[in-house]
């Protein structure tokens, strides 16, 4: 497999390599220990989520509390997504930017992002299923939404009309969510995820 650093520090795109014949196709979509020398430490596998949805569903943009956070390793195992990933991390050198990989059943690629970084997608197919690797279990209280369709994110949804769970309807804007201090900070994701590969190199 490929594994290719997007723009955002902690964001990786994953292209694993195919094998077809007239039966169908054989791949590994994930490995520990390629994604563990990319990313610095071992991605702790704690809990898995499957999701559908129909054609412009927009789901997002999530992110969870560091720490612990919750890192995810995703993938579009049928139809086909566009994923995003948001820099939410006050003071990175990226906050505010995103950037959007095209996920789906043909090309399997799968994207990875670490604790702090914010996650939502979009289906482009009548049906899109998608798969969550995910660090740790979801937590009530300790995870969060900015309005996927805020105007200072300035996410490009290829959607004319994107339709919205209540939750993300509600969900604050950029802005409003850094004067509320729900945002992680940017040195504590980086301290917090230091920690994991010492925890990895006393193994």
């Amino acid at each position: 497999m490929k594994i290719r650093p997007l723009t955002i520090e902690g964001a990786f795109e994953i292209t694993p390599v195919q094998h077809g014949d007239d039966r169908g196709r054989f791949l590994e979509w994930y490995r520990f220990d390629r994604l563990a020398e990319a990313v610095g430490h071992q991605l702790d596998l704690a809990q898995a989520n499957l999701s559908t949805s129909a054609r412009g569903v927009v789901r997002g943009i999530h992110f969870a509390d560091v720490p612990p956070g919750q890192a995810k390793y995703v993938t579009c195992v049928a139809g086909a997504i566009i994923d995003v990933i948001v820099d939410l991390r006050t003071g990175s050198p990226t906050f505010g930017s995103w950037e959007a990989v095209r996920l789906d059943d043909e090309d399997r690629r799968a994207v990875y992002l670490a604790e702090g970084l914010g996650h939502g997608f979009c289906a482009l197919s009548e049906g899109a299923t998608v798969a969550y690797l995910c660090s740790s279990t979801y937590r009530p209280g300790h995870e969060h939404g900015i309005h996927p369709l805020d105007p200072e994110l300035g996410i490009a949804w290829p959607v004319a009309e994107p339709v919205l769970s209540a939750k993300d309807a509600a969900a604050p804007s950029l802005a409003e969510a850094g004067v509320n201090r729900m945002l992680p900070q940017y040195e504590v994701c980086n301290d917090f995820v230091k920690s994991l590969s010492q925890i990895g190199d006393s193994r």
